[in-house]
């Protein structure tokens, strides 16, 4: 990927032709010809020259100052995790080659828990892959088993995708955290394959990825329209698994006493006969 030689440049870039004029106090003059702000309005605003800024832009100095990078990212309209990337790729430490794909292996005591849970629960990888699942989360929806990648499935699979009535803003989310999972570390042959794969059979992929938004993996309140419940909100929570490289134990639930706490129980109660028993994580990521 080209992109990868010059993180910092490509961030710039992206994040400026996001930003207009007018969001920064700027009087509209004339036709622009290119998108969002030009260089040398961001150099002004960033108090910085716009040959430097240049230089950054085109990866010719990565050596920016703290303080640089945090006008850049007042300029950008960075929030925190946008300016937190902004200042990794600034000093992203050396660069290792492409690493061939290794076996992601959840912890045994985490592979466990899953099982027991009785709400749905899945294991996420660095790169959204599904490592480990119990049965109730099949229940929620049948691509959460072991073996699939939740961007394939979210991008490509239109029962997957039928669920979600918010499917644009839960794609947003979906990638933003993406890139924050991988962060600099794009030189595995894995991250290579999957965004070059996705941003060919999905123009919405493509579009966001190109936007670099970036935020945390975290919970957030999701709905969805299910086939046999109707619709149902539910807490998703995303929990850190430490010792692991990325690894995030996810778990939806209902509030206690709700309808959607009703539905969820007649969900997994009904669809449980019919499923298997969760299979043990064997993924290459």
């Amino acid at each position: 990927m080209s992109g990868s030689v010059n993180l910092l440049g490509d961030y710039l870039r992206a994040r400026r032709e996001l930003v207009t004029p007018e969001q920064v106090g700027l009087p509209q003059i004339g036709i622009r010809r290119v998108p969002g702000l030009r260089r040398e309005e961001v150099a002004m605003l960033a108090g910085i020259s716009a040959d430097y800024y240049l230089r950054l832009e085109q990866g010719r100095d990565r050596s920016a100052s703290r303080q640089v990078l945090e006008s850049l990212a007042r300029v950008l309209r960075l929030d925190d995790d946008g300016a937190e990337y902004l200042l990794s790729l600034a000093q992203p430490g050396p660069r290792t080659p492409r690493r061939r794909p290794h076996r992601e292996t959840v912890p045994t005591g985490i592979r466990i828990l899953v099982d027991a849970i009785g709400f749905p629960a899945f294991v996420e990888g660095r790169y959204f892959d599904v490592l480990a699942a119990n049965p109730a989360a099949a229940a929620l929806s049948p691509r959460l088993v072991v073996g699939n990648n939740r961007l394939r499935d979210v991008f490509l699979d239109p029962a997957e995708q039928a669920l979600y009535p918010a499917w644009d803003e839960v794609t947003a989310r979906l990638v933003a955290g993406f890139r924050s999972s991988v962060g600099v570390a794009v030189e595995d042959q894995r991250f290579v394959d999957l965004v070059g794969s996705l941003s060919i059979a999905s123009p919405r992929f493509r579009e966001l990825w190109g936007r670099q938004d970036v935020a945390r993996r975290e919970g957030a309140t999701m709905s969805v329209e299910h086939p046999v419940v109707g619709e149902l909100t539910l807490f998703r929570e995303k929990l850190p698994i430490t010792g692991t490289n990325g690894q995030m134990l996810v778990i939806y639930h209902p509030e206690p006493g709700s309808r959607d706490a009703d539905k969820l129980t007649l969900l997994i109660s009904s669809e449980l006969p019919s499923l298997g028993s969760p299979s043990r994580p064997d993924i290459q990521a």
